[in-house]
């Protein structure tokens, strides 16, 4: 008996064996439309005399094309409108076309899992999340727009688990009308046999609808979709406004302005305080926890500017009652006051939604066109043990207290926590940062974080990488986090502990569970490229949405979430995430964008680097914070830029410069012929732009300049 790897490999030789012969005897050149067109007189007049002959032929290359994948499916079917006829060339396309996709699956299913898995899993990863979500329906929608190429759809979908009975009938529907497209197209071809051919009135019909059948099959898919969604629930003959907003935070509160600049009626919902997070517990109050120790920093670094001795005096009360006053100053840009006269109407309370066209605010039922979500997140503490018997502290809680902790357990390594480690340290606190990867700022490459983990242990912060919290321990009046290292115990005493793990969405309590309203994996609402949910009328943005969680990409989703929502269906836009940058405000900063080294080597993304260091920047001596690089990626041999990296003073300001560059398609050879101001920080710009350069000077091109010169002389 045959077993299976035996018959494998029996396929897998018969398979090349064929694939070979097509190429051995150059057989893909009888599958273009020149080669066709030139024997059509031919063939038309053997398959008048050999009509079911040339049917099964005809059938018979056209399902092997398809199961091999040969370029020139495309062509065959227009030869075969040309040479059966619209009603008859539609009927044996189909089948065929359809036979040869199951084949085709029928051998990814069998043979080439492991293959496709490597080749294509980018795309496949899409395409098991579609076929999961709504099954056949999503192989239909493929079929009627193939978003990917059909040989690859065919490879993909042997590798789910849908029944082959369902694959074949719902291929065979969904790639039915392409078919009659490309047929009579095909139809309209065979007739042209002079120049005034071409502009026939039906060959002009013929290739308006190859145009068009994309985009009209993909706008009828999309109305089918939100017509299957919202069909359940009662649509109100008016509506109360164009678009509701729920949640005020920075994502919020731009949708907001651009749906009133743009003169709909908005409502903004808003259970808590307007601004959000960024204003009230993160950005604002970080910043300027962060300015102040700055300051500190300076005095214990006097000797570097100088200044023999300075010393300063502070109140920490004094410095946190500074914090809220910076919230006060900036809260009339969020207020409700302000919203209102730009034309939004706010309300305070706590939202429901009730469905896609109605929310509950405080007893009272509103009714909207579309709903954008901007719910933003909040802190994620971990369900460590004992951590419900601490008064722990996250970035939400932290601005409350008033005295400076002598002894701070930070826990968590991103962004977050060492921005306030270093903070806190500059203050006095004695400071023990415990994190559990085995290095902070996981995302950064080593060098990056080398550079951060040196200054933060000369500023007496004691880094405690590759530590497991275990649990928390009340010892009387002595609190103690318990953690593991390297297989045994830590114990680390403390008197206050900022928990700062990481963030995680507002989904719960304000009606998404009851509408079935999909999330992600790592707790992000779910949204496709537009922002919209499995509600073709429910928009996400910011924190919520993810997959970044700054201010900066929650007002840019703001945009899409806005405008999308306005003028659906007739117009949608997909969110652009090409050019994110970010900044972690520790000192030295540590900005990017695009990638860094250890994305690309995930990747295998081919770069080059091209580093200054800003030791050699006269500002950066002149101001005494010569430390810390930018380091660009390129492109291999050019000058395109892949990603930026820049340690060191006002990298969050330096990297604007790159930001737009990328954006705008321009490389380090337009930086270089940029003007900079002299002695400013941002010249380590041009001067990263002038190594890359030098590194790329043509040799020959230089000895011939010497030559030259040396004839002049």
């Amino acid at each position: 008996m045959i077993n299976k790897k035996t018959l494998k490999l029996g396929l897998v030789i018969f398979l090349i064996g064929l694939i070979g012969l097509v190429f051995f005897f150059d057989l893909q050149q009888f599958l273009t439309l020149n080669y066709l067109k030139s024997q059509q007189q031919i063939l038309v007049d053997y398959y008048h005399s050999n009509t079911v002959f040339t049917i099964v032929i005809y059938f018979v290359v056209y399902v092997v094309a398809t199961a091999l994948s040969i370029p020139g499916a495309a062509v065959l079917t227009l030869f075969g409108g040309a040479l059966f006829g619209l009603l008859t060339g539609t009927i044996i396309i189909s089948f065929a076309s359809t036979l040869g996709a199951t084949l085709a699956f029928l051998t990814s299913r069998f043979l080439l899992r492991d293959y496709v898995q490597t080749k294509f899993g980018d795309h496949l990863e899409t395409i098991n999340k579609g076929i999961q979500k709504e099954g056949e329906y999503y192989l239909f929608t493929l079929r009627l727009i193939p978003v990917f190429p059909f040989f690859l759809i065919n490879l993909a979908m042997g590798l789910t688990p849908i029944a082959l009975i369902k694959y074949y009938l719902v291929s065979q529907i969904g790639m039915l009308p392409g078919t009659i497209v490309y047929v009579f197209a095909g139809t309209q071809l065979a007739q042209i046999d002079s120049l005034q051919g071409i502009l026939s009135p039906g060959l002009l019909i013929a290739f308006t609808l190859l145009g068009l059948f994309p985009l009209v099959t993909k706008k009828g898919v999309s109305l089918i979709n939100a017509s299957r969604q919202l069909k359940k629930f009662i649509k109100p003959k008016h509506f109360d406004y164009n678009v509701a907003v729920v949640g005020a935070g920075s994502a919020g509160l731009i949708t907001a302005y651009i749906s009133a600049a743009i003169k709909a009626k908005v409502v903004l919902i808003e259970k808590d305080k307007m601004g959000g997070d960024c204003l009230n517990t993160g950005c604002v109050p970080s910043k300027a926890l962060i300015r102040t120790a700055k300051m500190l920093s300076y005095a214990k670094r006097s000797q570097d500017f100088g200044i023999q001795q300075a010393t300063v005096d502070f109140d920490f009360k004094q410095v946190m009652e500074r914090v809220q006053k910076i919230i006060e100053k900036i809260e009339p840009h969020d207020s409700v006051e302000r919203y209102e006269e730009l034309g939004v109407n706010c309300l305070s309370g706590e939202a429901r939604i009730l469905d896609p066209y109605r929310i509950k605010v405080e007893g009272r039922i509103i009714t909207t066109r579309n709903i954008v979500i901007a719910s933003g997140a909040s802190p994620f503490v971990p369900p460590i043990p004992g951590i419900d018997k601490i008064s722990y502290l996250t970035s939400d809680t932290l601005w409350n207290i008033r005295e400076l902790p002598e002894r701070l357990v930070v826990l968590g390594g991103g962004p977050i926590g060492c921005e306030m480690a270093q903070a806190f340290a500059r203050f006095g606190s004695k400071v023990s940062q415990v994190e559990m990867a085995p290095q902070i700022l996981i995302r950064e490459d080593e060098e990056v974080v080398n550079l951060v983990t040196e200054r933060f242990q000369k500023e007496n912060i004691d880094v405690l990488t590759g530590h497991r919290a275990k649990e928390f321990i009340l010892e009387g009046e002595e609190k103690v986090l318990l953690c593991e290292f390297e297989g045994r115990d830590v114990r680390i005493p403390f008197d206050e502990v900022i928990v700062a793990v990481g963030r995680k969405a507002n989904t719960k309590g304000f009606g998404l569970e009851e509408l079935g309203i999909e999330l992600t994996k790592p707790g992000t609402i779910e949204v496709d490229p537009y922002l919209r949910t499995n509600y073709p009328n429910i928009y996400v943005c910011g924190d919520a949405a993810g997959p970044y969680q700054f201010t900066h990409t929650a007002t840019h989703q703001a945009w899409y979430a806005s405008v999308n929502a306005l003028f659906r269906p007739f117009k949608q836009f997909r969110v652009d995430y090409r050019v994110i940058p970010w900044c972690t405000f520790t000192d030295p900063e540590v900005a990017r964008v695009g990638l860094n080294e250890k994305d690309a080597q995930q990747k295998n993304i081919p770069y080059e680097t091209t580093v200054f260091e800003l030791e050699e920047s006269d500002r950066a001596i002149a101001d005494s914070e010569d430390h810390g690089f930018l380091k660009v990626l390129t492109v291999p041999g050019k000058d395109k830029i892949l990603g930026v990296t820049i340690v060191g003073g006002h990298a969050g300001d330096l990297i604007a410069e790159f930001v737009l560059a990328m954006k705008q398609g321009l490389g380090l050879n337009k930086i270089l012929g940029t003007i900079h101001i002299y002695p400013t920080l941002v010249e380590a710009n041009k001067s990263v732009a002038g190594n890359w350069r030098k590194n790329h000077v043509p040799e020959k091109a230089l000895r011939f300049l010497e030559k030259f010169h040396t004839w002049r002389r």
